[in-house]
């Protein structure tokens, strides 16, 4: 996997890693409302459960990731250039093109 490309380079707009705080908190408040309807329902009888909504619990654009983008080839080496640029040396500028374009082109 550590030579495997994107096919299309749609990215994230954001800075953030990845959703996972953002799951887990909206798993934990879904299960919890799953629990209480389940131990409510027993009661009168499961057929009359019905299962909670995913935008009853959360919303997907409260998240951190709230957002994805196209983007071109063009731009993705311009952005690696502007970051390459920060180098001293041409080699060293080099060496910080290629790892920019292997951070925004890998999965």
């Amino acid at each position: 996997m550590s030579r495997s490309r994107r096919k299309r380079p749609i990215l994230p707009m954001t800075s953030a890693r990845s959703e996972r705080k953002d799951k887990r908190c909206w798993h934990q408040r879904w299960r919890t409302r799953e629990r209480d309807a389940l131990v409510n329902a027993s009661a009168r009888g499961f057929e009359e459960h019905l299962s909670s909504l995913e935008n009853d619990v959360s919303s997907v654009w409260t998240m951190d990731k709230d957002g994805r983008h196209y983007w071109l080839r063009e731009t993705l080496f311009d952005v690696a250039d502007i970051h390459a640029s920060k180098g001293r040396t041409v080699r060293e500028r080099a060496v910080l093109k290629v790892r920019w374009l292997r951070t925004l082109l890998g999965k």
